[in-house]
C-alpha cells in the first residue's frame, strides 16, 4: 500500500524543495488513526518529523471512554506511536488556553442561545495559532495535521496556498476549518486529503500501528458523554434560568429549565404537548423566552454573517457573487450569492435552508464535490 507513489504525492503536498531529511515537519498528533498516519507517511518519505500532542482538557471519564480526544488514553497511545515510527515527541500543556478559548466561549455561546462549534474555536485559536507558533519555535518548515482537506500551491509562484475539498467526502472536515487564515493555511499540510479513511487504516494496519482499528473521535472532546447542559450548569450555575415556551402566535405552551436545552430546529424532549409538530424557531436568551412553531418557520434564505474570513480572489462588493454555502456539516453545500453591503455579509440561499441558527458556520465553496477550493465563511449572525 505505501508504494513509490503515494511517498512521491506525500512529498508532493509538503511541496518544499530540498533533501527530505533536512526539512523539519512538526506533526499534530491526537492519538487517533488520521494523525498517527500523517506522521507516518512523513516519516517514510524521508522528513525529520517531530510530533506534538496537546493536552487540552482532564476529567476522569476522558482516560478511558472512547470518542473523546486530546487526554487521557489518546496522549499514551501518540506517546506510543511516536515511539514505534522513531520519532521524537512532546507533550504540550494548553488546558488553561483551551478553557479559556474554547469551553469558556463554548459556554457563553449557549446562553446567549446560539449553537457553538467549538471545534472551529479551538482550530483557529489553539491549534492553527498557538500549536503553530510553536512549531515556528521548533525551526519547524511546515506543521501537518491529519484533517481530510487539501491545499495546493498556487500556480502564480506567490507561495501561497488554497484549500480543496478531500477526495473521501464521507471524511471531509473543511467546514470546521474555514476560519484557517491565508498565513495559516500557507504553513499547514494536510497529507491525507487525497486519502480514503479506509485507506488510512489500511496503512495504519500494514505498519503494525496499535491505532488501526481505533474508534473515531465522535462527542465534543471536553462534554462527557454529550451532556452539553450539565457541563454549563457545572460552570455557570448562575446563567441557567427557567422561561417560558411560547408560540409563534404568542400562546404560552409551557415553562422550560434553562435555554441551554434547546437548539434550533430541534422537535423533540421540548415538554409540551400539541395537536401538530412543533420545532423551535427562535431561542430570545434576554428573555428567557423558546420560540416554537411548524417546520415551514425554521426556512431561511437570508443570512447575515460575522467574522468572515475570505480566503477567494479579490474583495467581497455589493455586486452578488455566485458560489455555494454550507450551514451544517453533515449537509451538502447549497447554491447560493454572497454580497458586501453596509451592513456586512450577506449570504442568500437560493432553495433555503432549514434549521439555521446563529453561532454555526456558514462555510463557502466554489462549487460541490471533492476537489473544489474553499473560499472561506464566517458565524452565522441572524437569520
Amino acid at each position: 500500500m505505501i508504494g513509490q507513489s503515494l511517498i512521491d504525492s506525500v512529498r508532493e503536498t509538503v511541496g518544499l524543495a530540498g533533501d527530505p531529511s533536512t526539512i523539519r515537519i512538526v506533526c499534530a498528533m491526537s492519538g487517533g488513526v488520521d494523525s498517527t498516519v500523517t506522521a507516518a507517511l512523513l516519516k517514510q518519505a524521508g522528513f525529520d518529523v517531530v510530533g506534538i500532542t496537546l493536552q487540552l482538557y482532564d476529567h476522569g471519564e476522558a482516560v478511558r471512554r472512547k470518542g473523546a480526544c486530546c487526554a487521557g488514553q489518546d496522549i499514551h497511545d501518540a506517546r506510543r506511536a511516536a515511539a514505534a515510527l522513531g520519532i521524537p515527541h512532546y507533550v504540550l500543556d494548553f488546558e488553561s488556553r483551551f478553557k479559556e478559548a474554547v469551553i469558556d466561549e463554548f459556554v457563553t455561546s449557549y446562553l446567549a442561545g446560539e449553537t457553538p462549534i467549538p471545534c472551529v474555536t479551538c482550530n483557529r485559536t489553539v491549534k492553527f495559532a498557538d500549536l503553530l507558533a510553536r512549531s515556528r519555535d521548533l525551526d519547524a518548515a511546515v506543521l501537518a495535521t491529519g484533517h481530510y482537506v487539501e491545499s495546493r500551491a498556487r500556480a502564480d509562484g506567490s507561495g501561497q496556498r488554497d484549500m480543496f475539498t478531500p477526495a473521501d467526502l464521507a471524511r471531509d472536515q473543511s467546514y470546521f476549518l474555514f476560519a484557517t487564515t491565508q498565513p495559516q493555511l500557507d504553513y499547514l499540510r494536510f497529507p491525507l486529503g487525497a486519502l480514503t479513511k479506509a485507506e488510512a487504516r489500511a496503512i495504519a494496519a500494514e505498519l503494525g500501528l496499535g491505532v488501526a482499528e481505533k474508534p473515531d473521535s465522535q462527542d465534543i472532546c471536553f462534554v462527557p458523554e454529550g451532556d452539553y447542559a450539565e457541563l454549563i450548569r457545572k460552570l455557570r450555575p448562575e446563567g441557567v434560568e427557567p422561561g417560558d415556551i411560547a408560540h409563534l402566535d404568542g400562546r404560552v405552551l409551557g415553562r422550560h429549565e434553562g435555554i441551554i436545552h434547546f437548539t434550533i430546529g430541534q422537535r423533540r424532549g421540548l415538554g409540551i404537548a400539541g395537536g401538530e409538530p412543533l420545532y423551535v424557531v427562535k431561542i430570545d436568551a434576554p428573555s428567557r423566552r423558546v420560540i416554537v412553531g411548524p417546520r415551514e418557520a425554521l426556512k431561511r434564505t437570508e443570512l447575515r454573517l460575522s467574522g468572515l474570513n475570505w480566503l477567494g480572489e479579490g474583495a467581497l462588493s455589493p455586486e452578488a457573487q455566485p458560489l455555494y454555502a454550507r450551514i451544517r456539516s453533515t449537509r451538502p453545500p447549497s447554491p447560493a450569492e454572497i454580497r458586501l453591503d453596509g451592513e456586512g455579509p450577506a449570504v442568500t440561499i437560493r432553495g433555503g435552508e432549514y434549521g439555521v441558527s446563529p453561532g454555526q458556520a456558514c462555510v463557502l465553496y466554489a462549487g460541490e464535490g471533492p476537489g473544489q477550493r474553499v473560499l472561506g465563511g464566517g458565524f452565522i449572525a441572524r437569520a
